[in-house]
């Protein structure tokens, strides 16, 4: 069983940088995809970032290409979003999420068998 829990998220103003963590419990967590998403009041929840278990691989929402990079230190059990030039509209419940099935829908949230709680971003104008 992993469990994971975020933090970082936190009051900025538009143009701003934020990182956000995502520590990760469990010997297993190197072994997974690893997701960001977020999900705004009165939105569906929606991708953002995704790298893969050896992070060789990385995936982004057009939304956050050239402004967001996910990485992540498997010896630390951590994954991190980094986030610059934010935008009013990046404000969201930010969620980190595990896919132990290493499936190629890296997109998809019903493809991620584990998530944290979230950490809220407000990116105010």
């Amino acid at each position: 069983q992993v469990q994971l829990v975020e933090s970082g998220g936190e009051l900025v103003q538009a143009g701003g940088s934020l990182r956000l963590s995502c520590a990760a419990s469990g010997p297993t967590f190197s072994s997974y995809t690893m997701g960001w998403f977020r999900q705004a009041p009165g939105k569906e929840r929606e991708f953002v970032a995704a790298m893969s278990w050896r992070g060789g691989s990385t995936y982004y929402a057009d939304s956050a290409k050239g402004r967001f990079t996910i990485s992540r230190d498997n010896a630390k059990n951590t994954v991190y979003l980094q986030m610059n030039s934010l935008k009013p509209e990046d404000t969201a419940v930010y969620y980190c999420a595990g896919d132990s099935f290493l499936s190629s829908r890296w997109w998809s949230e019903s493809e991620y068998d584990y998530w944290g709680q979230g950490t809220q971003v407000t990116v105010s104008s």
